[in-house]
């Protein structure tokens, strides 16, 4: 009940309808974004896909989404963020619109590029969060963006709704009327929606046309490797995509922004979002086909587990910000990021019975969404006049850890027939990243934990073992 009375005090003291209407924008376009996952059995059962096939599917969306944060973040320091959330989820109608037009037939190439533009919806994150952190003060930012961003809890409509149906009236029509959670949204954005950010003198222009530019090339990409055009074909070529993606977006950024990547603290964040968010979505996205490759259960069956476990995810993430509030976010990670890594290995030591399978697989969702909670309090604090821009930066590393773990699970499982060697790679690379923050840790205490001082406008750091000012961040 305590934890319930702080969550209300927090949200009484900024704009409840604002977090609201952020919520629904990143909740829906988080449904819409995951959409080939939940149907991916049975796009996969349809067009006959190999493992690769089902991976690069379903990992497209991922990475466009990664990408387009960047530039949604790069918009956002310019522009009012209902206005890129409203073009975001009109851009993202284009896939449900093409399947009407055409019939409700498609081939696998289209379903490439309707992915990219799927990635739009995932995009949403960049701008659903720093829209309602800008409703509220400092010292609940935690708690607050994790409201938000417990927008993740998309995934479950996914997994709940859409199997049913699609066995009922088939994965086409099904596609088509997921559009109808992007009309909600567009609806609550357009009422409720507030952006109280202050934005950087500039063109608007600019940002808007980077973004158009980096979303042709992200569908040339993804058709391309395709097919073959850049003389580079299976597997290898598939995974340049994020790295093409990443440096044409970046390069298209102004030299202000690019001056961020040479912080150590900026690409440390990006490991963990990677490992954590990444580790959500790219999992949410894959997690169906993967329960049907183990443990041969039915379409329907996946999907409602992939709800479970997805729906676990996202609910945590509050508390994982509320933590974080508390003991700070560098504090809690340590302890999250040990627990991504233990859950990994024990999938990589062996294959459990179902029954045992989804206790795993709670756990490891609940350290995933944990430490999405523990990053995002962090970022503000890092970052109290860039925030914008690093969310989008670090959502980005998110996405790219999205779109590599269904890669390489399509690829491991493609190879050997299992998964354990996958969990082995994903647990090596938490362990890594927990070294890394904990060499950091006494450095990052400087100001991850830290208070908004109203009487001087200025977020005041204190050392949580005195409780003494230890230094003074001026505006």
């Amino acid at each position: 009940m305590r934890l319930l009375s702080d969550i209300w005090d927090a949200v009484k003291r900024g704009n409840p309808r604002a977090l609201f209407a952020s919520f629904i924008y990143f909740d829906h376009s988080f449904s819409i974004w995951l959409l080939f996952g939940a149907l991916g059995p049975f796009i996969a059962e349809a067009f006959g896909l190999s493992g690769a096939q089902k991976g690069f599917m379903v990992a497209i969306p991922v990475i466009a989404a990664a990408i387009f944060r960047l530039n949604f973040g790069h918009m956002f320091q310019f522009m009012d963020g209902r206005i890129i959330a409203v073009m975001g989820i009109l851009l993202s109608l284009v896939p449900h619109l093409y399947m009407l037009f055409k019939g409700y037939r498609v081939s696998y190439e289209d379903l490439l590029w309707m992915g990219v533009f799927l990635g739009v919806a995932g995009a949403s994150f960049a701008i659903a969060l720093p829209m309602a952190g800008s409703n509220y003060p400092r010292e609940v930012q935690g708690l607050v963006l994790g409201l938000a961003a417990a927008g993740n809890i998309g995934a479950v409509l996914d997994g709940v709704l859409f199997p049913p149906i699609a066995r009922a009236i088939g994965w086409e029509h099904t596609f088509v009327l997921s559009g109808v959670l992007l009309l909600i949204a567009l609806a609550f954005v357009i009422l409720w929606g507030s952006d109280k950010t202050e934005k950087n003198e500039g063109s608007k222009v600019y940002p808007v046309l980077a973004f158009f530019a980096t979303l042709a090339f992200m569908v040339l990409l993804a058709l391309g490797f395709q097919k073959g055009w850049f003389g580079i074909t299976g597997n290898a070529g598939k995974l340049l995509i994020p790295v093409l993606g990443s440096l044409f977006a970046i390069a298209l950024m102004p030299l202000s922004f690019k001056k961020v990547f040479l912080e150590r603290d900026t690409w440390v964040m990006m490991l963990a979002y990677s490992i954590t968010f990444g580790g959500f979505v790219g999992m949410s996205s894959y997690v169906a086909m993967l329960l049907r490759d183990v443990y041969g259960i039915s379409k329907v069956e996946a999907g409602m587990l992939m709800s479970l476990f997805a729906f676990t995810g996202a609910m945590i993430r509050p508390l994982g910000g509320h933590i974080a509030d508390r003991i700070s976010g560098a504090t809690a990670l340590l302890f999250f990021l040990g627990g991504m890594a233990g859950v990994n290995f024990l999938f990589a030591l062996f294959t459990p019975p179902l029954l045992l399978g989804i206790l795993f697989f709670l756990a490891l969702y609940s350290f995933y969404g944990l430490g999405n909670g523990a990053i995002f309090q962090l970022v503000p604090h890092r970052w109290p006049y860039q925030t914008g821009l690093m969310t989008g930066i670090i959502g980005a590393a998110g996405g790219i850890g999205g779109f590599y773990l269904p890669t390489v699970n399509g690829i491991v499982f493609e190879a050997t027939g299992a998964y354990n060697l996958a969990f082995a790679l994903f647990g090596s690379l938490a362990v890594l990243c927990l070294v890394i923050v904990k060499l950091l840790h006494a450095k990052w205490m400087e100001w991850a934990y830290v208070r908004y001082d109203y009487e001087k406008d200025q977020l005041v750091g204190i050392d949580p073992r005195s409780g003494r000012v230890i230094m003074e961040i001026g505006t």
